[in-house]
């Protein structure tokens, strides 16, 4: 089996290609290479690139103490709790359930500090979660020109 990523630098570089196709949303172009592959057409000629790329930052909702505190002893505690079971397979003796406990106290105690202190530092500057996402305008399928003619005459035949 030959590496497809032999030869390649890793460095990013600008894709090659004739267009074959143009889709509104990245599920359209992935269903368009899904066609091709369902035609047995070579799809490792072909490449999605993502055009007039954004930066979408979508707020999820306000950011309190309480939220940021409770969410740090949660997560803390569920690292608390794998490490203390972790201890607990090689603990020796009766008690096994002492190093879940310590683990899980002790993971809330770090969860809290580890939230908090970051959440102080800003200052209510950023009162409000949110999630980032790197969206395109559209979506632009690339062939290698020795068989765009041949993808774009199947791509004809789809209905998107």
């Amino acid at each position: 089996m030959t590496n497809p990523m032999r030869g390649m630098s890793g460095l990013p570089t600008p894709p090659k290609g004739w267009p074959v196709g143009s889709y509104d949303t990245y599920e359209q172009a992935q269903h368009a290479v899904d066609h091709l592959s369902d035609s047995h057409f070579a799809v490792e000629n072909l490449t999605i690139v993502g055009v007039d790329l954004m930066q979408v930052e979508r707020v999820l909702g306000r950011l309190s103490w309480g939220k940021v505190i409770g969410g740090g002893m949660v997560s803390g505690a569920w690292l608390g709790l794998f490490f203390g079971a972790l201890v607990s397979l090689f603990a020796s003796g009766q008690n096994v359930w002492a190093p879940i406990a310590f683990g899980v106290i002790a993971g809330m105690v770090f969860g809290l500090i580890s939230a908090a202190i970051p959440y102080a530092a800003t200052r209510g500057q950023r009162d409000f979660t949110s999630t980032m996402q790197l969206v395109a305008g559209r979506y632009d399928v690339l062939c290698d020109p020795r068989t765009a003619e041949q993808a774009r005459d199947i791509l004809a035949r789809l209905a998107i």
